[in-house]
């Protein structure tokens, strides 16, 4: 299976936008705008604060007061390049092998290329539900486009029945992903010479018991859960991704920090992980570090966080997207995206795009042009049952529950 060479185009060019998460996304956003302009279709672009980034969502089809419809959503923003080595430029789609490399290509401009490359069949299609496309900013770090997105829907009164977020599943029917809730802890020490270190309140040790604690309760985790095993990893994980601290080896360190996360089962509580965690360095660890000096101990700051998804197999777009692929079953995974958000809004969602998660952020990204392919088919029957065609997508023209 190959995929037509408008899709490919359509990936070169978005690909060729260095649409990485710390700079603008405002040219490609544009553009899109723009092509879509060409067929007609109006384009609501929602900013961030700054002016320099921005979500895009346009509807195709009958727009019925904005109830109903199915949303195909993707995240226009990549993780960056530094220190990887590719072996063609990252931002000019390069083919080998049956594969297109690039940055981007799996996640997840190559779901956005599929879907923007079928406009004109969108646009010429007998509508019975509109389609809406919502490309979004900043999923990277943290999902944040995509809640103003949302707040801005909501406001202007478009409802949409269901989501199809276009993240790399292979093309599987995803119907749930764990959540996220990410910390970064400043421990607080007091600074001496090394050779009195007694007196002071090295805050690297501080730092690294209480990272102890928190592997200690990933491990517990690990064996006890409580386990989902549709989850590729079934249990509830904690991880500790950065730490700085110290000065120099005969200084007693007074400043330490460390990032750490919860990836959770939906239904799991992150927050009551969090305060666990906290208690632990309050009653355990801070009693000891003012018994020296009273200007010690842990402060905490989020980062970011995210809902687990968990749309029910019985969900009308659950069964619509497993039809439209030919499979029979629904996963989970456990990685995170924008589609537990689009669920906490009351859209029913599943997940299901071209490429693997194990081919992005990695040097040398790529998907495979087969996947374009089975994408390009997957939309078409989506498209097929919003025009109230075979599958019985009219349903999809109601609102959202």
């Amino acid at each position: 299976m190959t995929p037509r060479p408008a899709t490919v185009e359509m990936l070169r060019r978005l690909v060729a936008f260095d649409t990485t998460s710390r700079d603008s996304n405002l040219a490609l956003i544009h553009w899109v705008r723009d092509y879509l302009a060409g067929y007609g279709i109006a384009a609501r672009l929602v900013h961030d604060e700054s002016g320099r980034k921005a979500n895009l969502f346009a509807t195709i089809g009958p727009a019925g007061g904005g109830a109903g419809g199915i949303v195909l959503s993707g995240h226009t923003d990549v993780v960056p390049v530094d220190g990887q080595d590719w072996s063609s430029d990252p931002f000019a789609v390069e083919e080998r092998g049956g594969r297109l490399y690039g940055r981007g290509t799996c996640d997840m401009k190559g779901f956005v290329a599929v879907a923007l490359a079928l406009v004109p069949e969108f646009a010429a299609a007998p509508l019975a539900a509109p389609l809406h496309l919502a490309f979004s900013y900043d999923e990277e770090v943290g999902c944040i486009g995509v809640r103003r997105l949302l707040a801005d829907l909501a406001a202007s009164g478009i409802r949409p029945a269901a989501c199809i977020v276009g993240e790399p599943t292979n093309m599987e029917v995803v119907r749930a992903h764990k959540g996220k809730l990410s910390y970064r802890c400043h421990v607080r020490g007091y600074e001496c010479h090394s050779s009195l270190a007694p007196r002071g309140v090295n805050a690297v040790e501080y730092a690294a018991a209480l990272i102890a604690h928190l592997t200690a309760m990933g491990r517990r985790c690990a064996a006890d859960g409580p386990f989902d095993r549709a989850f590729d990893i079934p249990h509830t994980t904690v991880h500790v991704g950065t730490i700085q601290g110290g000065t120099a080896l005969n200084i007693v360190p007074k400043d330490c920090r460390f990032d750490f996360e919860f990836r959770h089962l939906p239904g799991e509580d992150p927050e009551a992980m969090l305060r666990a965690v906290q208690e632990h360095a309050a009653l355990h660890l801070e009693p000891a570090m003012r018994a020296i000096h009273r200007d010690t101990g842990f402060r905490w700051e989020k980062l970011s966080s995210f809902p687990a998804a968990d749309t029910s197999e019985d969900a009308e777009i659950v069964s619509l997207a497993k039809r439209a692929t030919g499979r029979n079953s629904a996963g989970k995974v456990a990685f995170g995206c924008e589609a537990g958000l689009y669920e906490a809004a009351g859209i029913p969602t599943v997940i299901c795009g071209p490429g693997h998660i194990d081919q992005a952020h990695k040097p040398d990204e790529f998907v495979a042009l087969a996947q374009l392919a089975e994408c390009e088919s997957f939309l078409r029957r989506i498209a097929a049952a919003a025009s109230g065609a075979a599958m019985g997508g009219a349903a999809m023209g109601g609102a959202a529950p």
